[in-house]
């Protein structure tokens, strides 16, 4: 085999060790003598040979932290940022704000820049993830954390939320209110957060048996324009929705403008709900209802894994899981409060 064509994927296959550890075996850093002579005996019978330049070491810390997220405007980021900077300014931290674009191709060049050495690790958020993302992930010269796919399986440490049991929270929450033409208003398939909530509003409403009553309609992206525009599809079509569950705040903000250019009441027309609770739901009118995938707690925990890792570059990956909460407020319910659905996963 070439050493074009073989991938630090499958020397570590052939290592039988992580992504990471095959990473620092190659570099000569944090592995032991015995994991680096196993390394590099696989990746010289693959023909491996890595970028000379990754091979390069951080010549000093530079005590910053790189918070890499595809759309900086994107207010979850903002609270998720937040949980980060709690945790590692104490410890002498400065948090780097970058973006990923919303490709992994851009993602992937962006991990490759961290050989430059200007930060002393990254937590990141990629939209989307294939093979060669998870390759620069792995071979990155500074640790790396994913906040949103779960990776320890392939060497990475990652917070992750069950944002599918979420939908399906929102989904019971609006037919407990006697909502049966449920709209679903989700982001792009072929993202993380699009594929997982797609999975969890197919098995909720496969689960209440009234599939014949629902619509999906699939937004150009995770914005309010895009909601907007996706949610008159929705309004117009013969059998209205009463319900619309969408996938992040955003796209809910842009369904309620849609709604009222119809002139249609929120929530007596039709109720409508969000994902990710943000501090914008909670100040639009009407309140959003929204469920919470702890985004701070999110923050807080990567943040954690990665001070871990900055002590011991050669720590085991692992995983952490963040729970979610429905939040109930006037966008389902006039009279709403604040308060906890009882159906809240």
């Amino acid at each position: 085999m070439t050493s074009t064509r073989a991938t630090l994927i499958q020397v570590a296959e052939r290592a039988g060790v992580s992504l990471a550890s095959t990473s620092r075996a190659l570099h000569g850093t944090g592995a032991s003598k015995a994991m680096v002579e196993r390394v590099r005996a696989a990746a010289a019978e693959l023909g491996y040979s890595a970028d000379a330049i990754g091979r390069s070491l951080r010549l000093k810390k530079t005590s910053q932290i790189a918070f890499a997220v595809a759309d900086i405007g994107n207010p979850v980021y903002v609270e998720i940022m937040r949980g980060i900077h709690e945790v590692l300014a104490p410890h002498g931290y400065r948090v780097v704000v970058m973006s990923t674009g919303d490709t992994a191709a851009s993602t992937a060049e962006l991990m490759r820049s961290l050989h430059g050495g200007f930060v002393d690790g990254m937590i990141v958020i990629p939209l989307r993830t294939d093979d060669e993302l998870i390759e620069q992930i792995g071979q990155a010269p500074v640790p790396v954390v994913v906040i949103g796919r779960a990776m320890s399986d392939r060497g990475i440490s990652s917070v992750s939320t069950d944002s599918a049991a979420g939908i399906g929270a929102a989904v019971q929450h609006v037919v407990s209110l006697g909502r049966r033409r449920i709209g679903f208003l989700n982001g792009p398939l072929d993202t993380t957060p699009g594929s997982s909530r797609q999975r969890g509003f197919d098995e909720a409403v496969s689960a209440k048996d009234f599939t014949a009553g629902t619509a999906v309609e699939v937004a150009a992206d995770f914005t309010v324009a895009a909601g907007i525009e996706a949610a008159r599809k929705l309004l117009d079509r013969p059998q209205r929705p009463d319900a619309i569950v969408a996938a992040n705040d955003l796209l809910a903000i842009g369904a309620i403008r849609a709604a009222r250019e119809r002139g249609l009441s929120v929530p007596r027309d039709v109720a409508v709900t969000g994902m990710d609770d943000t501090e914008l739901g909670q100040v639009f009118l009407p309140r959003l209802t929204s469920v919470s995938l702890g985004s701070a707690e999110r923050g807080r925990a990567a943040a954690r894994l990665m001070l871990g890792l900055t002590e011991d570059a050669d720590a085991p990956a692992q995983q952490i899981s963040v729970g979610t909460e429905l939040f109930v407020r006037e966008s389902t319910q006039d009279s709403a409060m604040d308060q906890k659905g009882e159906d809240a996963e």
